[in-house]
């Protein structure tokens, strides 16, 4: 009787120790997939379609981006302040790519003033070398509605306090035409990449002489994961 007694009790510690073991691999692969989830790039949106002319008098559309990963800007030429700080920064990140499957479009929202003549002698005085890296230029009601398609902040330009304000944002563009960002902290998507300067490693406080830019790290980054898909 007692040795009868013995075996069900063997069997249930052995099965409990399946079941400890079976939620053991569901944490693990959970704990995995998370990873791989959050180290992946997220897929935003389509890019707009677009077609202007750029520093050499040539038209450039999203179509001859494609095959490319490329990041995109709104700025002006004659900016004094946040312009020359995302110039600066994509030029840095221009250089530590340094891929010719890498581009980069920076589109005018001050057309009136950034001919295709005057933004070739931005790109000299910049130091440009990279062949894709096209500084745009159009009509500006055109301008208007690429930047409102990639939800990248652009002043209206009939109100003239407005019209030459814009976003330090950029958007990543891979191969295929979509927008990519990666996940944050809290698990969600970014959607774009500061092309700002900062005063503290975090990135919380604007400053336009600030020693830090953690989102040209970032970005840096994942050009670099798409240039490999």
């Amino acid at each position: 009787m007692t040795k009868f007694q013995t075996k069900p009790k063997f069997g249930m510690n052995k099965m409990l120790v399946y079941q400890m073991m079976a939620l053991v691999f569901v944490v693990l692969a959970f704990l995995i997939g998370y990873s791989y989830f959050k180290k992946s790039l997220h897929t935003v949106m389509k890019a707009p379609d677009f077609e202007l002319m750029d520093q050499n008098n040539r038209k450039v559309s999203n179509k001859n981006m494609l095959g490319k990963v490329y990041v995109v800007e709104f700025f002006y030429a004659r900016c004094p302040t946040i312009c020359p700080v995302m110039n600066s920064n994509l030029k840095f990140v221009d250089k530590q790519v340094n891929n010719p499957d890498f581009g980069i479009i920076s589109i005018s929202i001050d057309p009136q003033n950034d001919t295709p003549e005057f933004l070739k002698e931005h790109a000299k005085r910049m130091g440009v070398t990279n062949p894709n890296w096209h500084f745009l230029t159009g009509d500006r009601d055109y301008i208007g509605k690429i930047a409102n398609e990639f939800d990248i902040y652009v002043g209206d330009k009939k109100d003239q306090a407005e019209s030459l304000n814009h976003s330090g944002m950029l958007a990543l563009v891979d191969k295929k035409g979509n927008v990519r960002c990666r996940f944050g902290e809290d698990g969600l998507p970014i959607l774009y990449y500061s092309g700002l300067n900062y005063e503290d490693e975090q990135g919380t406080r604007l400053k336009l002489n600030g020693k830090y830019h953690p989102d040209r790290k970032i970005l840096i980054e994942d050009i670099k994961k798409l240039l490999e898909e």
